[in-house]
């Protein structure tokens, strides 16, 4: 990937306006979209392997995977742990698939919306280890702050899934509101902060280092 990428541009010269009024809403009304049958289906397939392979470890999860290149990274990073990375696009995890040289046995790449799949693990009761959320869609237009993950009504689902949440983006308003969110719902310090990673785990992060990108990252304990 070439160095070639633009920082996402926006009206938004700070935190959204309304987000505050969509946590409130969000925190009160449970989201109660019906679960897709394929959904489900991934869930179910991912927890028996998970059960049949290392039943018992704590579980990491790489949300919106892409190709699973930090999947993989945290794979081999975290051998006593089961890594699960979720994306919706089967094409690129099969691209994913065939580059890994060698598959971890620690390591599972499930296709499905990651919004069903933070819900149906909470609805098992199953708790993170770890969660990743690295360089999500930013939305970077003002009109789309509901479509970014703080402003989904899927977030407090998101938070119940506990752990150490780990945010990456190269767009600073879009840390600035996680962590705002956060706060808001879970009383954790989250703070946003410069970064710059020794590798890239993803092939945007090495797109946006390659652009000079300045790199932000949230880290919040939510056990």
């Amino acid at each position: 990937m070439f160095g070639n990428s633009r920082v996402p541009e926006s009206v938004q010269g700070d935190i959204h306006p309304h987000l505050a009024t969509l946590l409130d809403r969000h925190a009160g009304a449970p989201f109660r979209k019906p679960y897709a049958d394929y959904n489900r289906a991934a869930f179910a397939g991912s927890l028996e392997r998970w059960q049949r392979t290392a039943a018992g470890s704590p579980v990491i999860l790489d949300s919106g995977c892409g190709v699973g290149e930090s999947s993989l990274y945290l794979a081999r990073n975290f051998p006593d742990h089961y890594v699960i990375g979720v994306d919706q696009s089967a094409s690129r995890l099969a691209r994913g698939r065939r580059s890994a040289a060698q598959w971890p046995p620690n390591l599972d790449l499930v296709r499905a919306d990651v919004v069903d799949y933070w819900r149906l693990l909470r609805e098992a009761g199953i708790r993170l280890d770890r969660h990743y959320l690295l360089y999500p869609n930013p939305w970077p237009k003002a009109s789309q702050v509901s479509r970014r993950w703080h402003g989904h009504p899927v977030f407090p689902s998101l938070l119940d899934l506990g752990g150490v949440l780990e945010c990456r983006s190269n767009w600073a308003i879009y840390l600035a509101e996680f962590c705002f969110a956060v706060r808001r719902m879970t009383q954790r310090p989250a703070v946003a902060e410069s970064y710059a990673p020794d590798a890239a785990m993803t092939p945007f992060e090495r797109k946006y280092l390659a652009s000079g990108h300045r790199l932000f990252r949230m880290v919040v304990d939510l056990a």
